[in-house]
């Protein structure tokens, strides 16, 4: 049987590299999605949402909110997914018409997000220029 035999060790598959705007994008979606996760529980705990509407509803959207984030931090890698976190951050200031200090969080991390995105890409262009032309000096 030809192949790998189970006592020769595999070799690690190398790790793929991630840009800027891929890993600061992660780091911002992460620690907001515990943030949003706590703000459904204000949501629930206030009992804000319009009549009719069970108050623990509140807990579901912040929980479907926080997994919304993880997973598109996950996902950074694609373009779509950049378009998703901002998608995410006007559903978040949305909320904000419930809870204000929700608006006031979505301000705060659209902000992180709008720079984890736009610094990000450019500090990508950079590091793409560089390893283009190794010659460049680290002030170019």
């Amino acid at each position: 049987m030809a192949g790998v035999s189970p006592r020769e060790p595999r070799a690690p598959r190398p790790r793929r590299q991630r840009g800027a705007q891929e890993s600061l994008g992660a780091v911002v979606l992460g620690f907001e999605s515990i943030i949003v996760f706590l703000g459904g529980l204000v949501v629930y705990g206030l009992k804000v949402l319009p009549a009719g509407i069970e108050p623990w509803w509140g807990i579901v959207g912040g929980v479907v909110m926080a997994i919304a984030m993880v997973a598109v931090s996950g996902l950074l890698r694609h373009r779509w997914a950049l378009f998703a976190g901002w998608g995410l951050q006007v559903v978040l200031l949305l909320a904000g018409f419930l809870v204000p200090a929700l608006a006031v969080v979505a301000v705060i991390f659209g902000g992180m997000w709008a720079y984890a995105t736009i610094k990000g890409a450019a500090l990508d262009r950079q590091n793409a220029r560089r390893a283009a032309s190794p010659d460049l000096s680290n002030g170019e």
